[in-house]
């Protein structure tokens, strides 16, 4: 048909045309058929298809059947782990559980009721209320959680939303006893907070602290009652309530600079620079370009220093460089009087052990004249007046210091020491005799013993009186020399004995022979041999 149609194409005229008519009208009857048969073709194919898409969503939702299947009993597997470790007090390791537990099936609000359990057993119950919260949205009418979050939130102070939460878990068991106690504690808490304001407000603080105290009892966890308790304690005068009432506070709040400057201050004042330096470090660990806290910082390190290298000193015994670190700090710290105070305690000890006498009297009675009370102080000054040989002020000073602080050894020894030496001064005192400070070594004995002998010696003195005088004096100059040039019967004497007394010699039946030879009656004169080495 086609080659005959394009034959009768290249002709003419009426036949042609006629013929190519017949020749399209039976190619579209062609084309309708084929047109019909790809119809089905299709249909088929389509049909096919859905069948095939209908299988493949079985299929899919058979594996999605399983796998949830699956995630939900590993859910379960972790929650059940969670509980025996809970139960066995592995508390991190129950956490990690109850993580995975959440992670697995965020839309069950008992995962999340178990993990804030978890966390109120660690003591974290800022990162158990989120928890709480989340169960309680999931199942509003989930009255374990309400309860448990009611309590966090009367804990932290907010009664309001502790009332709600109460509130609501009566309203749907109206015999619940503890939610009904809460709620009364609630209101007390309003109540007792309004009553603290006011009280304060009027500079009422032990009234305040009375309606605080209540307070803090139901709310332990909320700053703001504890901030303002500490206010009042310190108006009283109480600092050391006033800082045990601001420390909990630096752990309720998560950036409490002002909490540890506060205390760091407090602490300042007090003297416990050391503390106070290790507050103010935390302030600076929060915020290390934080102004206020940074000026306090180099204030206090600075006057730390000084002290401590000023003790270091002592320690070696270099008194006179300890000294001047002392007054440096006076200098540093003019405003808190008790390092004034301490500084001068520590020279006057400093001054006492170093024995220069005058000195250390004048600086221990001021620093007595700052601090009346202080036992350390009258300690020193009493080892000075020994030096100086006044006994009874020595003894009235160790006297007072007892009672200021009787389990003090070395107090109770010293007294012992100076009772002893007032007692032997009004018998035979041989630093007297001699004319010698306690503190002469043993050439100044020798040389004042040399001195002596020569004035006293009887051969220079004519009438037999004057004789018997010298020949006393004599005796005891020597006596004198040889108890102080010995080390263990010098050392005796310093400790309010007297080496030559009969008394002393424990029974020994006979009397201390002197080192000396004399015979003072030989040929009715006086003949003396001694050694003036």
């Amino acid at each position: 048909m086609v080659v005959r149609c394009a034959f009768v194409t290249a002709g003419s005229g009426s036949a042609a045309e006629s013929v190519c008519r017949g020749c399209a009208a039976q190619r579209g009857d062609r084309l309708q058929v084929q047109q019909s048969a790809d119809m089905e073709r299709a249909r088929r194919g389509v049909s096919g298809v859905l069948s095939s898409l209908s299988l493949l969503c079985v299929f899919l939702d058979l594996q999605l059947d399983g796998s949830l299947a699956a995630g939900q009993a590993e859910v379960e597997s972790h929650l059940e782990t969670g509980r025996k470790l809970l139960a066995a007090g592995q508390l991190a390791e129950a956490l990690s559980h109850y993580h995975a537990a959440v992670d697995g099936d965020p839309k069950n609000y008992l995962t999340y009721y178990k993990r804030a359990t978890v966390y109120l057993a660690m003591g974290k119950f800022k990162l158990a209320l989120p928890d709480l919260s989340k169960a309680i949205d999931l199942k509003p009418d989930f009255l374990a959680a309400r309860l448990q979050r009611g309590n966090i939130l009367l804990k932290q102070g907010d009664a309001q939303g502790a009332k709600e939460d109460f509130q609501a878990v009566l309203a749907s068991s109206p015999s619940n006893e503890e939610a009904k106690s809460q709620l009364e504690r609630a209101l007390e808490v309003e109540a007792h907070r309004d009553a603290a304001w006011g009280a304060y407000n009027q500079q009422d603080y032990v009234g305040a602290v009375s309606s605080l105290d209540r307070v803090v009892e139901y709310s332990p966890w909320d700053p703001s009652i504890r901030e303002l308790r500490s206010e009042c304690y310190l108006h009283n005068g109480e600092v050391m309530k006033a800082i045990q009432d601001l420390k909990p506070t630096t752990r309720l709040r998560n950036d409490n600079r002002a909490a540890f400057l506060k205390l760091s201050t407090l602490y300042f004042i007090m003297g416990d620079h050391e503390e106070s330096l290790s507050q103010v470090r935390e302030c600076l660990k929060l915020d290390q370009d934080d102004k206020d806290c940074h000026t306090h910082y180099k204030h206090v390190k600075k006057l730390s220093r000084q002290l401590e290298a000023a003790e270091e000193l002592v320690r070696e015994q270099r008194y006179e460089a300890a000294i001047e670190k002392f007054e440096a700090a006076m200098k540093s710290e003019q405003e808190v009087e008790i390092y004034r105070k301490r500084a001068k305690e520590r020279i006057c000890h400093c001054l006492s052990k170093s024995q220069h006498i005058e000195a250390a009297i004048k600086v221990c009675t001021e620093a007595l004249q700052r601090d009346p009370q202080n036992p350390q102080v009258l300690k020193d000054r009493a080892e000075v007046y020994i030096l100086n040989e006044e006994y009874e002020k020595a003894v009235e000073d160790f006297q007072q210091a007892k009672e200021l602080d009787g389990e003090n050894e070395e107090i109770n020894q010293g007294l012992e020491r100076a009772q002893k030496l007032l007692k032997q001064s009004r018998k035979r005192d041989y630093y007297k005799i001699l004319g010698v400070k306690r503190n002469a070594n043993k050439q100044e004995v020798i040389k004042a013993y040399r001195k002596l002998a020569q004035q006293w010696h009887p051969d220079n003195f004519q009438s037999e009186e004057d004789k018997r005088e010298a020949e006393k004096k004599f005796i005891d100059i020597a006596a004198a020399k040889e108890v102080l040039t010995d080390p263990e019967m010098r050392q005796k004497v310093d400790a309010g004995e007297d080496p030559l007394d009969p008394e002393n010699q424990h029974g020994s039946g006979h009397h201390q022979q002197w080192p000396f030879e004399f015979n003072p009656f030989s040929s009715g004169n006086f003949h003396f041999k001694f050694n003036f080495n």
